[in-house]
C-alpha cells in the first residue's frame, strides 16, 4: 500500500521532516564531493524557506553568455561557479539536486529561470556539467539547509581561498 498525501500542507510537512532527519546525513555524504556548496552545519527552523518546495522539476542551464555578470545574490558568474537559480527560494538556500545517479548540493545564487517552457530551476554551467546535464531535463530536488550568502558562494574551495588571499593561493 502506498501513502499519498492529500494536501500540499501535508506534503510540505513530510518534506520538512525528511530534510530534518536526512539533512545532517546528506551533508556528511557530500562534504567530500567536488564542487557545489559546503555541507550545511545545521538544519534548523530558521533555515526553512517560506517558498514552494518542489520534489522534482524541469531544469535548464545557463552560463557562457552571462559570465562576468553579477547574479541576483551578488556573485560574479564564471565557469567555476556551481549553483542554481530559483524564482522564490532565498539566496543561500541549499538544494540537493539529483539527476541520472548524480547528486550535488547547490546554493541558490540567482533568480530565474526566465525561459518560457515552464522550468523551475536554472543550473549554472558548472552545476550542469557536474551533474552530466546537457539539455533541459527533469531533476529531483530537496531543500536541505542554508548557507551565508557571500560573494564567493558557489565557488570551489580552491577558488574561494584564492579570492580571500587576493588572487594568490594561500598556503
Amino acid at each position: 500500500m502506498r501513502f499519498r498525501p492529500r494536501t500540499p500542507t501535508t506534503l510540505l510537512a513530510l518534506t520538512a521532516a525528511a530534510a530534518l532527519v536526512a539533512g545532517p546525513l546528506a551533508g556528511a555524504a557530500t562534504a567530500t564531493s567536488p564542487g557545489g556548496a559546503a555541507a550545511p552545519t545545521s538544519v534548523g527552523a530558521g533555515s526553512r524557506a517560506k517558498a514552494r518546495v518542489h520534489n522534482s522539476g524541469i531544469a535548464t542551464w545557463f552560463g557562457p553568455g552571462f559570465y562576468g555578470n553579477k547574479t541576483a545574490c551578488g556573485q560574479t558568474l564564471t565557469p567555476n561557479v556551481v549553483g542554481v537559480a530559483n524564482r522564490t527560494l532565498p539566496c543561500g538556500t541549499l538544494v540537493k539536486v539529483g539527476y541520472a545517479g548524480h547528486t550535488l548540493i547547490l546554493p541558490v545564487l540567482d533568480r530565474g529561470p526566465y525561459s518560457h517552457i515552464g522550468a523551475d530551476w536554472d543550473l549554472t554551467a558548472g552545476a550542469a556539467e557536474a551533474l552530466g546535464i546537457t539539455e533541459t531535463v527533469r531533476i529531483a530536488t530537496r531543500v536541505v539547509g542554508s548557507a551565508p550568502n557571500t560573494p564567493t558562494l558557489g565557488l570551489p574551495a580552491v577558488a574561494q581561498s584564492a579570492t580571500r588571499s587576493g588572487g594568490a593561493l594561500a598556503g
